[in-house]
Order: structure tokens, then C-alpha cells, then sequence
């Protein structure tokens, strides 16, 4: 294990800066929002409140469509740097990754997943030769597929010499899934002060804030091999898999509770649970247990408390808003579904603002702008 690192490393200096890629989202959502009257050449309408959400829902008739894309991001560097180091092939690992990005989003909105789309585009053929990595991954591909329920639809594998690195692979994913009895959408329409919120845990990184972690790799004395806890590297432990949070979803779902809100936290970190445009305050007043490659970052790259928890997931992959009275019911159905849930605090009247009481971090709402 190595010491504490006093020069301090930033996001923004890993190469990410949301000042940057948020006001482009927010622009494209409003172009985007113009094209939702061609809809109605087709007898359907946009679910408009789902705009600027996880993910965006069409009302068919009977029910509603929802649908999402989402890319892994660079935590395949770390697989491949892995590979290299170790001769262990982490794609299977690194598949379920890609699939929890869009699975996760998608359920958001109450739906549940019904196909996925896969988008393997590499930097030249030859990533291809390879034929353990390439199984590992179509295993992997389908076996979080069947974890979820849904069908592999199909996809692009596309050789992309000159815009993808040579040697690298982009993995995204696609997927539509059906909001049905429609009284299951969950927008915010009943997101209210009283309501509950329940964590469920992350598994350690998830697929946001692999452009930090890689940084701070290059800094440690032995890189991704770097102890981190007792026979735990550090690259090891960034490609623990995403859970995949659907099991939870559908668990409630059959046990007739209602969620008035869900926020998958991905990028931004804690800042996430505010991402309903309501003006709400989110009190929390547990937090769960941060996983050691998290805590190992955070120390490392000099993160204080706002940094971290405004950056990683810090313990919490997944949030539920619930009413109140089931919040309990709700804990242990997750449990029964393999997540160890936590009753991490509740929603308040007042402005729009995330209070993380136990480690004295607060985000206001100019902290989050996705709409």
C-alpha cells in the first residue's frame, strides 16, 4: 500500500470537465425537444417530463417505450493495461460494465429492459484476432443479458482505424425496454418532501471516474499493481462489475411498491440525487460504506469530501425515492434481490439541494445543470 500523495489531482486534470460537455447536453436537449411533434405523424407523443432524464419515453397507447444509449467510457484501457500486466482477460467483466450503463439508466423511468444493442467499434481489425479477449466478451455480453431478462438484439462492430486508438475498442450499448402497466413510470410526478430515500450499494468504481483513476495509475509506485488492501491491486479492483440494478426494480415491482423517483449515480456523483427539477431538498443522514478503491482514490489524489462524493459514487450505485411507510418494505425486498440496501435519509421542502450531513458536504442546485 502506498502513502498518502500530497499534490493533489482534479477530474478536470484527468481530462474531464462538465463545464465544458454540460452546457453542449443541455443544447442538445432543447434541439432535440423539436423534433418530438414528428411523433405525431405516427400517432404517438413524447412523455415530455421525461426530457432530460435517464431516459427518454414514448407513449405508445397501451403503454409506454422507453429507450436509451450509453457508452463504457475508458475503463476498457484498464482491462486491456490488465491484460497486459497480468495475461487475465477482464472483458467479461468489462461487457457486464457496458450493459449496466444503459440497463440502469433505462430503469429509471419505471421500465423494464426488453432488448439490448451492442456497438464494438475498435481501432482496427486485428482487435478481433484475439480470440479469448473477443469470447470473453461475447460471454460476458450474454450473460448479463440473461442476468437482466432482455435480448441481444444485435449490433455494429465497426473497424475504425485512424478515429479509434489502435489496439483500443469503444463499447457502448443500447436499450428499449416497455413502462407497462403505465402507472409505473416514474418521472418525479409523485416525487415529494416526506418522501424516503434508499441507497443501493455500488460495487466499487462502476464505469465514472476511469479518467481519474488511469491518472492516478501513472503516479503509483507500481501502477495498476499497486496494493490497495491486503491481496487487492488496484487495477483488480477498478474492474469489479456494475451491479446491474434492474434485479432490484422488478423485485419492487412484483411486491406492488410504487417508486416515485429513481437517479442512477453515475457522473457528478451525489449531485445525481437531485437531478428532478423540482426544487427539493435531499437530507442524508447515513451514507453507506465507501468501497476501498473509492476511499484508495480519494486519499490518493487528494480529494476532499466535496470533491469525492461530487465525482464518485462513494458507496451508492443506485437511489430509490419511495413513500415513506414502505421505505422498510422496500429495504428488504432489495435485500431478498442481493442488494444490501440502506434508508439513507429523506426529501424536504426547501431549495434544491443535496445535504450529506455525516460528512458535512452540501451541493446547491447551480452544482448540477443537465437541463
Amino acid at each position: 500500500m502506498t502513502s498518502s500523495n500530497p499534490a493533489p489531482l482534479t477530474y478536470e486534470q484527468a481530462g474531464v470537465q462538465y463545464d465544458l460537455i454540460d452546457p453542449v447536453k443541455v443544447s442538445a436537449q432543447r434541439a432535440a425537444a423539436q423534433t418530438a411533434a414528428n411523433l405525431a405523424a405516427h400517432g404517438f407523443r413524447e412523455v415530455e417530463a421525461s426530457r432530460g432524464e435517464s431516459a427518454y419515453v414514448v407513449d405508445v397507447g397501451p403503454f409506454y417505450l422507453a429507450s436509451i444509449v450509453e457508452c463504457l467510457g475508458s475503463k476498457s484501457m484498464v482491462a486491456d493495461e490488465m491484460l497486459r500486466l497480468t495475461g487475465q482477460s477482464h472483458f467479461d467483466a468489462i461487457a457486464q460494465d457496458t450493459i449496466a450503463m444503459a440497463v440502469n439508466d433505462l430503469i429509471t423511468v419505471g421500465a423494464t429492459p426488453l432488448v439490448v444493442q451492442a456497438y464494438w467499434a475498435a481501432g482496427g481489425s486485428d482487435w478481433f484476432a484475439d480470440r479469448a479477449r473477443a469470447d470473453a466478451l461475447i460471454a460476458g455480453w450474454k450473460r448479463a443479458c440473461d442476468a437482466c431478462g432482455v435480448s441481444w438484439g444485435g449490433g455494429e462492430t465497426p473497424a475504425l482505424a485512424g478515429i479509434v486508438e489502435e489496439g483500443r475498442i469503444d463499447l457502448a450499448a443500447s436499450c428499449t425496454g416497455i413502462v407497462q402497466p403505465k402507472t409505473r413510470l416514474s418521472t418525479g410526478e409523485r416525487l415529494g418532501p416526506g418522501d424516503a430515500i434508499v441507497l443501493l450499494p455500488s460495487s466499487g468504481i462502476h464505469a465514472n471516474g476511469l479518467s481519474l483513476a488511469r491518472k492516478l495509475a501513472e503516479r503509483l509506485p507500481q501502477g495498476y499493481l499497486t496494493e490497495i488492501a491486503p491481496g487487492l491491486d488496484f487495477g483488480t479492483a477498478l474492474l469489479k462489475p456494475t451491479p446491474l440494478y434492474s434485479t432490484v426494480t422488478e423485485a419492487l415491482h412484483r411486491a406492488g411498491i410504487p417508486l416515485h423517483y429513481c437517479a442512477n449515480i453515475t457522473g457528478h456523483g451525489w449531485r445525481k440525487l437531485m437531478r428532478h427539477p423540482a426544487p427539493l431538498t435531499y437530507r442524508l443522514n447515513r451514507v453507506p460504506d465507501v468501497p476501498r478503491v473509492l476511499s484508495f482514490m480519494a486519499e490518493q489524489a487528494g480529494l476532499n469530501q466535496e470533491e469525492a462524493y461530487g465525482t464518485l459514487n462513494m458507496g451508492a450505485g443506485f437511489a430509490l425515492f419511495v413513500h415513506a411507510p414502505d421505505a422498510e418494505a422496500v429495504v428488504a425486498v432489495c435485500k431478498a434481490a442481493g442488494s444490501q440496501a440502506l434508508l439513507a435519509g429523506c426529501v424536504e421542502e426547501g431549495p434544491k439541494r443535496v445535504l450529506i450531513e455525516p460528512v458535512q458536504v452540501n451541493f446547491e442546485a447551480d452544482s448540477l445543470q443537465l437541463r
